[in-house]
């Protein structure tokens, strides 16, 4: 054996003594750590000293029964952290579809299931050896943390570290029930001002934005809040103010009255909606398969089902 693979090998941990650290870094306790590994606090202890011993470094301060890690064995676990998602990731992948690839994929609950899910049935047809793999994530999170090969993103496509394939444009209206306005007519974007608006957590700043584009300058804007769209959209059905909504969700509404324009009938685009990447991630066959159809449902997408 070359001296290349016995240098390597002491630089290769067990996993258990590496889950060890990185838990220990992450709950701060070793009986903490014993408890979310199911081992005792002594199975624990071992690990620790025989990757010291291994390291041939001091990684724990102990005093008395407390143990807390220094400052460079801090930053070796958030790495270890990173690596071992990693590797969670690869082997969910061999146990979920061993033969072929699969896609862990984190989508926007609305956008998702309105625009994605129903074009995914030819996406199966196409490539059968792939599995998807879907979970909804409302707010931003990471993809050192979380095991997604890729994610559905609203905003400007631009996020560190990562790809980015332009799915849609988002475009916005404000609506609201009929009996809101009272058979008044909104003269101008500005008297929206005067009425109830309802605002959505993961747009926070969608209202500004679309007074800013009619030249409203407007800093303070109040109203009631909502974490999903469709209970947003409820709220507006129900006359409890006016929402800025994307077009795609509330046509039905609009067709069958139960929405009205607040002001006029143009949209705002306000964002558009990209299917993101980590750039280490790129080179994975079934990401690159699944980016390609991807991409034909973007360009012909007046074509396909809404």
């Amino acid at each position: 054996m070359s001296n290349q693979h016995l240098t390597a090998r002491r630089y290769l941990p067990s996993i258990a003594s590496l889950r060890a650290l990185e838990a220990l870094d992450r709950l701060g306790s070793a009986t903490a750590v014993a408890d979310e590994l199911s081992q005792t606090q002594s199975a624990v202890s071992r690990q620790l000293q025989a990757l010291e011993t291994q390291l041939g470094t001091t990684l724990i301060i102990r005093d008395r029964k407390q143990m807390k890690l220094t400052p460079a064995a801090s930053e070796y676990a958030a790495s270890l952290r990173e690596a071992l998602n990693i590797i969670a990731k690869s082997s969910l992948k061999v146990q979920v579809n061993p033969d072929s690839g699969s896609l862990n994929l984190a989508i926007l609950p609305t956008f998702g299931m309105r625009w994605l899910v129903p074009r995914l049935a030819e996406f199966a047809k196409l490539h059968p050896e792939i599995t998807i793999n879907m979970s909804t994530r409302i707010k931003s999170f990471s993809f050192a943390d979380e095991p997604f090969d890729a994610a559905l993103h609203f905003g400007a496509g631009e996020l560190p570290g990562c790809e980015a394939l332009l799915l849609k444009p988002e475009h916005v209206v404000p609506v609201c029930a009929p009996s809101l306005l009272a058979g008044e007519v909104v003269a101008h974007p500005r008297d929206l001002l005067s009425l109830p608006l309802l605002h959505i957590e993961t747009r926070p700043d969608a209202w500004a934005q679309w007074f800013a584009s009619y030249g409203v300058e407007e800093t303070a804007i109040a109203g009631t809040l909502y974490d999903q769209f469709s209970t947003i959209t409820q709220a507006a059905i129900h006359g409890l103010g006016v929402a800025l909504l994307p077009d795609y969700l509330v046509a039905q509404d609009l067709a069958q009255g139960r929405l009205v324009h607040a002001y006029g009938a143009a949209t705002r685009s306000l964002g558009s909606y990209y299917l993101v990447w980590p750039v280490e991630h790129s080179r994975d066959p079934a990401l690159r398969t699944f980016c390609e159809w991807l991409a034909t449902q973007a360009e012909d997408e007046d074509a396909l089902p809404r």
